[in-house]
C-alpha cells in the first residue's frame, strides 16, 4: 500500500510539473506573439500615430555608391503609393523625419505638399551617408496637434551657398540656404519639372544671380555647382551659366555645343575649355554638375565624370546669368579662338606699302571683344552652388536620389501604428463603441476580475494544501503503534519513528486537508476507547469510522472546489455575453444607416468594428479563465487522489494496529529480543 502511494504521489507531481511546463510555455508563447508585433524601434514620441521606414540603399543592390557621400540632403517623393495622405494634416505640418536610432529629429523642409492631389516633395538632411551601405530614417505623421517644423535653411550646411527650387511664381527664386542669395530678376516657371516646378530659359530670358560676398570666388578656390537640365534643341555654343569679369579677362561658363556639354574657364584673358564628349538628347532631364579642386575642373553628367579642364577657377565677384552670356572684352586672344588671316601670315602690308605691326603688338596696343554666346534654351531645375569641392558619391549621390532612378536608392516600408493604445486604429474602434457595447464590456471586465481573484486565490491555496500534506505525511508513516498520537500537539512524550514532532511542524500539519480527515479517525478511535476497553476494534467499528472519514473526504473535495464554479461561468459564459453585445452592435449598426441612407464602406466598418470589440472582450475573459481553470483542476485531482489514498492507508493500518489478533506489544518486543 506504501509503495502504491508514493507511485501515486510520484505520478501527482509529475502532473503539476507538466501543468507548471505548460503554464510557462504559454506565457514564452504570448511573449513571443507580443514581440513579433511590437514595433522594432521604440516609438520616438506617442503623439504621432503613423510612421514609416525610409531605407536609402547606396549598396551594389541599390544605387551602388562607391565613392564618399557624407552629409546630404534626400529628397522624399511621397504620392498615394506610399503615403496615406488623408492621415496627415492638410498642409503636411505635421511630418518628422527622424534618423535610424528612432531618437534623433533631423532637419527638413518643403518644397511641396499637395493633400488634394496626394503629392509631396520635401528635402531632409541624412548625415554621414556611407558608400556602398544602407542607412534608414522614419518618417512620422498623424499628429493633428502639431506646429510645422520644416526649416529650409538648417536642411543644407554652411558651405552650400545657393539653392533655387524655381517653385516661384512671378518673383525671383529664393535661395533656401542660409545666405539668401535671392535671384535678381524674374524667370518664366515650367509646370511639371523634374522636382516639383522649374524655370523655362529661351535664350532671352536669363535668371540673373546676385554678386553677393558670399558668392565671390578667389583664385583656385574650390567650387560645385549643379542643375537639372532639359535642352530644348541642340544649340551651338549655347551658355547655361555664365559669369565673366571683363575687366580682369577672367570667366566662368558652363553650357551646351550642339548637345554637348562643356566647361570653359578663362583667365586673364586665355580661354581653356574641357573636351567634347557624347551629346545629350534634347528634351530628356539629365544631371550637370561641375567640381572645381586642385587646379582641376570635372565636368559631371548624371552622376558620371564627363570631360575636365586642368586650370584654377579664376578670381571672380561679378554677377552671373542661368540661361545667358555677356560680352566681354579682354586684353589677350582666347586660347581656343581660331586665328584671322591677318595673323596667318608672318605680316600684313598696308595700303601704301609699308610694313604693318605685328599681331601680339597690335593685341597689346587695343582689346579683343569676345562675342556673347547663346543663351540655352530649355527647362532648369534644382539649382545649386557651394563653396567646397563636393565629393563624386554626393553628386552621383544627388543624380540617383533626384532622378528618374530614384527607387534604385530609396525604398518605403509599409505603415506603422503607434504602440499606445489611445491612438491609432484601436482608438478609432473603441470611440465607434454604442452604449449597449459599454454595458456588456463593463460586464465582461466584473467577471474577469472575479475570475483572476478566483485563481490566484485557488492556487495559492492548492500550493500550501499540498506543503502542509507532505510535512502531515512524513510524521504519519512513522507512526509505530499509537495512530492518535499526532493528534495530541506538540507534547514532549509525542514522538514518532522520524524523530519528535516540532512545534513548527505540528502548526504546518494543522492546515493540511489530510490532517483533518485524520483528526477525524482519531477522535473516533479515542472515543471508542475512552472507557478503559480494550485497543480492539472490531469490523463494524472499523466500518463505522471508515464512514466518518468519507463524510470528512467529501468536505474536503468541495473545500477544493469552493469558487471553481466563478471560472465555468467565464468559459462559457463570457463568449456567449460577448456575442450578445456583437449582435446588438450589429443591429444598431445597420439600423442607424437605414435611417440615414448612406451605405458605403466608411459608414460601416466603424460600427462593425466596434460591435466586435465585445466579442473580443468575451474570449479575453473566457481563454485565461479556460487555461486557469485547467491547471486548477489538474492539482485538484492530484490532491483529491492523495485523500483518497491516505483514506485507504488510515484504514489499513487501524486495522493492523486494533484488530483482535494483534500480539501484544510487550511480548512481541520479549519474543523479538529472545
Amino acid at each position: 500500500m506504501m509503495m502504491g502511494w508514493d507511485k501515486m504521489r510520484a505520478m501527482g507531481s509529475g502532473a503539476r510539473r507538466a501543468a507548471a511546463n505548460a503554464a510557462a510555455m504559454l506565457l514564452l508563447a504570448v511573449l513571443a506573439v507580443l514581440a513579433l508585433a511590437a514595433p522594432a524601434n521604440a516609438w520616438w514620441n506617442d503623439e504621432w500615430q503613423l510612421r514609416k521606414k525610409i531605407t536609402i540603399d547606396a549598396s551594389a543592390a541599390g544605387a551602388n555608391i562607391t565613392d564618399p557621400i557624407g552629409t546630404t540632403p534626400v529628397l522624399v517623393r511621397l504620392h498615394t503609393g506610399n503615403f496615406r495622405f488623408g492621415s496627415a494634416k492638410d498642409d503636411g505640418s505635421d511630418l518628422r523625419f527622424v534618423a535610424g536610432d528612432d531618437k534623433t529629429p533631423l532637419k527638413y523642409h518643403v518644397e511641396k505638399y499637395d493633400g488634394l492631389l496626394s503629392e509631396a516633395l520635401l528635402w531632409v538632411a541624412v548625415p554621414n551617408l556611407q558608400p556602398g551601405a544602407k542607412a534608414e530614417i522614419w518618417l512620422y505623421y498623424g499628429n493633428k496637434k502639431a506646429l510645422a517644423a520644416a526649416d529650409a535653411k538648417a536642411t543644407y550646411d554652411p558651405d552650400t551657398l545657393l539653392v533655387y527650387h524655381f517653385n516661384e511664381r512671378g518673383t525671383p527664386s529664393l535661395d533656401s540656404s542660409v545666405w539668401a542669395n535671392n535671384a535678381q530678376s524674374v524667370g518664366q516657371p515650367a509646370e511639371g519639372a523634374l522636382i516639383g516646378n522649374g524655370v523655362r530659359l529661351t535664350g532671352q530670358n536669363p535668371v540673373t544671380l546676385p554678386a553677393s560676398p558670399s558668392l565671390t570666388l578667389a583664385a583656385g578656390s574650390a567650387f560645385t555647382w549643379s542643375a537639372w537640365i532639359k535642352p530644348a534643341a541642340a544649340q551651338p555654343n549655347a551658355a547655361l551659366y555664365s559669369r565673366r569679369d571683363a575687366a580682369a579677362g577672367n570667366a566662368l561658363v558652363i553650357g551646351l555645343d550642339n548637345g554637348a556639354p562643356f566647361v570653359e574657364v578663362t583667365t586673364a584673358g586665355a580661354a581653356q575649355r574641357s573636351g567634347t564628349g557624347a551629346p545629350v538628347a534634347p528634351g530628356t532631364w539629365h544631371h550637370l554638375a561641375v567640381v572645381a579642386s586642385n587646379g582641376q575642373v570635372t565636368l559631371m553628367l548624371d552622376g558620371t565624370p564627363y570631360a575636365s579642364v586642368a586650370a584654377a577657377l579664376p578670381a571672380l565677384n561679378t554677377v552671373a546669368l542661368i540661361g545667358g552670356d555677356t560680352s566681354a572684352t579682354s586684353s589677350a586672344p582666347i586660347a581656343q579662338a581660331a586665328p584671322s588671316a591677318a595673323a596667318q601670315s608672318p605680316a600684313a602690308t598696308a595700303a601704301d606699302g609699308s610694313a604693318a605691326p605685328a599681331a601680339d603688338d597690335a593685341a597689346a596696343a587695343a582689346p579683343v571683344a569676345v562675342p556673347a554666346m547663346a543663351g540655352f534654351a530649355g527647362d532648369v531645375d534644382e539649382l545649386q552652388i557651394a563653396k567646397i569641392a563636393r565629393p563624386a558619391g554626393f553628386i552621383k549621390f544627388a543624380a540617383v536620389g533626384q532622378g528618374p532612378d530614384q527607387a534604385k536608392l530609396i525604398a518605403f516600408s509599409v505603415d506603422e501604428e503607434t504602440g499606445s493604445w489611445l491612438s491609432g486604429y484601436f482608438a478609432v474602434i473603441l470611440k465607434s463603441v454604442t452604449l449597449d457595447g459599454w454595458v456588456v464590456i463593463g460586464l465582461l471586465v466584473i467577471m474577469a476580475a472575479l475570475s483572476w481573484v478566483v485563481m490566484v486565490d485557488r492556487s495559492g491555496y492548492l500550493n500550501r494544501q499540498a506543503k502542509a500534506n507532505a510535512v502531515f505525511m512524513k510524521h504519519f508513516r512513522a507512526v509505530a503503534d499509537d495512530l492518535t498520537i499526532l493528534d495530541r500537539g506538540a507534547d514532549a512524550d509525542v514522538a514518532t519513528l522520524g524523530g519528535r514532532l516540532s512545534a513548527a511542524d505540528a502548526k504546518a500539519m494543522k492546515a493540511s486537508s489530510l490532517y483533518r480527515i485524520y483528526h477525524i479517525g482519531a477522535e473516533e478511535i479515542r472515543h471508542r476507547f475512552r472507557n478503559g476497553a480494550a485497543p480492539v476494534l472490531s469490523g463494524a467499528s472499523i466500518a463505522a469510522i471508515r464512514a466518518a472519514l468519507d463524510s470528512g473526504v467529501v468536505k474536503e473535495i468541495q473545500r477544493l472546489n469552493r469558487l471553481m464554479v466563478i471560472l465555468t461561468i467565464a468559459i462559457s459564459g463570457g463568449p456567449f455575453l460577448g456575442l450578445l453585445g456583437t449582435v446588438v452592435g450589429v443591429m444598431i449598426t445597420f439600423a442607424a444607416i437605414a435611417a440615414s441612407g448612406d451605405v458605403n464602406v466608411n459608414a460601416i466598418a466603424p460600427g462593425i468594428a466596434a460591435a466586435l470589440v465585445a466579442t473580443v472582450a468575451g474570449l479575453g475573459v473566457a481563454i485565461p479563465a479556460l487555461f486557469g481553470y485547467n491547471y486548477l483542476i489538474s492539482k485538484i485531482k492530484d490532491l483529491t487522489s492523495d485523500i483518497q489514498v491516505f483514506v485507504d492507508e488510515f484504514v489499513t493500518k487501524m486495522a493492523e494496529f486494533y484488530s483482535a489478533d494483534r500480539p501484544d506489544p510487550i511480548e512481541h518486543h520479549r519474543m523479538a529480543a529472545e
